[in-house]
């Protein structure tokens, strides 16, 4: 009997011809990554050791990256403190994986690990984040962890009590229409799956439209698998893969390339005609709340969002910049826009895109988190109406559990923008 890609990695992780769905493994860890809760980390890490005479020291420097990003410039004492603390931590164990806040090398942790290469097919990747996932789309079995599992990897460089998870296959084919994202493909998907309809599960996709989707877009896939439950998202390793690898990300080395095998049996196979697909929008207050944009144009909007781990890649600030360029956000709106990386706001200042933004009336913040979570730029107001380009629409997930927000692409963020209300981009005037 064949078996799916992650089977085939976590055989590889722990040295056997073979894994079964469901059986517990413990792989070898090949980066594991933190970024501000990194602090809390470091105090379980420092517990393991305690009483025991020993120095606490990580298995691995080199196979850790911390980043910071969730709260950049620190906006309080207690997380300017926290990051000290990491400061201190990571020059003590010498972790060269190291982002602080900085003005060329900074950026949110899910753009950081592969705009630098840190993220290879066939890798086992963990971290603090639940959008971890991002990096299935570089054919890394990504996920999340908690503090005190961190902790554990750091000291053993291997993750225990992992169980083979089975898989959904996710195939699309078509070419995906004008004003139609990854964005829209990946909320579609989570609308038909349901939030919970991926619980311990892995979505791996497939089909042309995967195929001829560059790595921008296979990252906000995986980034957003989370959201139907998934313990990861995961694109098998292609040309495309090795192209970004090889060319944006400066991987010189050996790059170890597989995929499923071709009678690997599935718990679920999802097909989806790209063709059909229309922009989406995920309304409050759960990303499954998937309806097609024509369902909600008209609603009218406090705050528009474009950027974060999902949306804030190069391409994504292009169709902004493409769509304002010479024009203005509509008075009463008011326009946000992080770029994912340090790297992506300077070539989206080359190309002229910042400026279009601002110019536009956009504010344009330092690469980070931001108004993603709402706890460091960019909250709501009581009864105010939010559209982001994030990945999430929970409750309060904007600062304020009296406010509400809608998931969307950038064409219909910058297309909104400029009315003021939920707008269909094949409908905005030119």
């Amino acid at each position: 009997m064949g078996m799916t890609y992650v089977q085939k990695l976590l055989a590889k992780a722990v040295g056997r011809p073979g894994a079964a769905v469901g059986e517990v493994l413990e792989p070898k860890v090949n980066l594991a990554m933190s970024h501000e809760n990194g602090a809390l980390v470091i105090s379980q890490f420092e517990e393991i050791y305690k009483g025991t005479g020993r120095e606490a020291k990580v298995w691995n420097p080199d196979n850790i990256a911390i980043i910071f990003d969730h709260r950049v410039p620190a906006e309080s004492s207690k997380t300017a403190t926290n990051q000290k603390k990491t400061r201190e931590f990571v020059a003590k164990q010498g972790i060269k994986k190291f982002h602080d806040i900085r003005g060329d090398v900074g950026g949110i942790c899910h753009q950081i690990l592969p705009e630098n290469g840190y993220v290879r097919p066939g890798y086992v990747l963990v971290g603090t984040d639940s959008h971890t996932t991002t990096h299935g789309a570089l054919g890394a079995f990504a996920f999340g962890v908690g503090a005190t599992e961190m902790a554990s990897v750091w000291t053993l460089g291997r993750i225990l009590n992992v169980e083979v998870p089975a898989t959904i296959k996710v195939v699309v084919n078509g070419k995906l229409p004008k004003y139609v994202y990854a964005k829209d493909l990946v909320l579609h998907v989570i609308g038909r799956l349901s939030a919970q309809g991926a619980n311990y599960k892995v979505l791996e996709f497939h089909g042309s439209t995967i195929r001829n989707m560059p790595t921008s877009g296979r990252l906000t896939l995986c980034n957003m698998s989370v959201e139907a439950g998934a313990t990861s998202g995961l694109v098998p390793p292609d040309k495309e893969t090795l192209r970004y690898l090889r060319e944006e990300a400066g991987v010189k080395g050996k790059i170890e390339t597989f995929g499923p095998d071709a009678d690997a049996v599935y718990d679920q196979v999802l097909e989806i005609d790209a063709t059909k697909l229309v922009p989406q929008i995920a309304c409050p207050h759960t990303v499954d709340n998937v309806k097609p944009v024509t369902a909600v144009k008209g609603v009218k909007l406090n705050q528009i969002v474009i950027g974060s781990c999902t949306n804030g890649r190069l391409d994504d600030l292009a169709v902004a910049a493409k769509i304002l360029k010479g024009r203005r956000v509509v008075d009463g709106t008011r326009m946000l826009v992080f770029p994912a990386s340090w790297r992506i706001y300077h070539k989206a200042a080359d190309l002229g895109y910042i400026q279009a933004l601002s110019r536009a009336g956009a504010v344009v913040c330092n690469p980070g988190c931001g108004p993603c979570l709402g706890i460091h730029q960019g909250a709501l107001g009581d009864n105010e109406v939010a559209l982001a380009t994030t990945n999430r629409n929970f409750k309060g997930r904007m600062g304020n559990p009296k406010a509400e927000v809608y998931l969307c692409s950038p064409a219909v963020a910058a297309a909104s923008a400029l009315t003021g209300v939920i707008t269909d981009p094949r409908e905005a005037k030119k």
